[in-house]
């Protein structure tokens, strides 16, 4: 499984910006998808992640009611829809791959990562 992640960039606080994480190879709907983040000087973490299927869905409480997580598996793709941005949420997001029933929030469990997208809120 290949993953290409795009749609970071510079917004303002309070702003609002969709990441896409576009995959290829396999059949995609076997993986479970994950978005990490990780800022300079600290260590990678959990963001959200969702089924294969899509049917459900799980947040790290400090995005939780901000960020939505959805996929289509007819398109191979998983967007995160990042609404009300803070300054913390200044981070490279990582999509990330693995082939699971349900969800991982620990980053070591994926097997497929993509590149990264920068976000930076300015505040």
């Amino acid at each position: 499984v290949q993953l290409q992640a795009s749609g970071g960039g510079l917004v303002q606080a309070g702003g609002s910006l969709r990441l896409s994480c576009a995959a290829s190879g396999r059949t995609f709907s076997r993986y479970a998808m994950g978005w990490f983040r990780q800022a300079p000087g600290k260590e990678r973490e959990f963001v959200t992640a969702i089924t294969g299927n899509g049917g459900s869905a799980y947040y790290a409480d400090s995005v939780k009611g901000r960020f939505t997580i959805s996929r289509d598996n007819a398109k191979n793709t998983v967007s995160l829809q990042m609404n009300s941005l803070k300054p913390e949420d200044t981070a490279v997001y990582y999509c990330a791959a693995v082939e699971i029933a349900g969800i991982s929030t620990i980053a070591m469990m994926y097997d497929y990562w993509g590149h990264g997208t920068q976000v930076t809120v300015s505040s």
